[in-house]
């Protein structure tokens, strides 16, 4: 069965244009024009994946995001949108979002964003070959610098605070966790996160950084991910 897509662009040349390209990719694209339409959709289609564009008039992206994840739905959510600030990506992942690719986009940039987003929720057309070595699953909870978590039942705590986090959050810290202590480098982890290396000039994994940074550290305690500099990250304690 070919994924499902909704699309919720109010430009109508580029939703045509994207639709179009999507459809020729093997998904099944039902395409709108605003948000209150694609609120409407989202609870009778039931899509695999949500494509919504940050700036439409009356309810948008924003919106469509905060009440989807209100209502408890963790369909994954694609946005697009002109705003490249900080910032502004921060308030899309705030309101549930999990991936953005900034407009002008390409086409195949898009398809790979999906691609990763369907893999990561479990909706990959055939099934992944099981993972071997260091990033194999253990049969238990992974347990480093005070950090517990439990990959099965998507659950982390630091001591003893449950901490709520987003699909890719926690896909960002299980990798950190499973290779803690060792540095590991931009490149690994766009690929291993989002199956694809935006390059150098990419914010997105420094803006996920950040955002585990709020929700992991406390005043007092130390800093359990760190920075380094023209490598990567690495989570330790101290």
């Amino acid at each position: 069965m070919p994924h499902t897509v909704l699309l919720a662009e109010d430009d109508r040349a580029i939703r045509n244009a994207l639709a179009r390209a999507l459809t020729l990719e093997g998904y099944e694209v039902t395409a709108v024009s605003d948000g209150a339409a694609a609120l409407e959709q989202a609870t009778a289609g039931a899509p695999d994946v949500l494509v919504l564009d940050v700036m439409m008039p009356g309810v948008d992206g924003l919106q469509v995001c905060r009440e989807l994840r209100a209502r408890g739905d963790r369909t994954p959510i694609l946005m697009l949108t002109a705003l490249v600030e900080t910032a502004d990506r921060i308030a899309g992942l705030d309101a549930g979002a999990d991936d953005y690719v900034p407009k002008p986009f390409e086409v195949d940039e898009v398809f790979a964003r999906l691609r990763a987003l369907l893999r990561r929720a479990g909706k990959d057309p055939l099934p992944a070959p099981a993972p071997q070595g260091p990033d194999a699953p253990g049969p238990g909870t992974l347990n480093a610098a005070g950090v517990r978590m439990d990959p099965s039942a998507r659950r982390v705590w630091r001591g003893g605070r449950e901490i709520e986090l987003t699909r890719t959050e926690f896909d960002l810290l299980e990798l950190l966790l499973r290779h803690a202590g060792v540095v590991l480098d931009h490149a690994t982890i766009y690929d291993r996160i989002w199956g694809y290396d935006f390059g150098p000039g990419s914010k997105n994994l420094a803006v996920y950084v950040g955002y585990l940074r709020r929700k992991l550290d406390e005043p007092g305690a130390p800093q359990l991910i760190h920075t380094v500099r023209g490598v990567g990250y690495v989570l330790r304690e101290g």
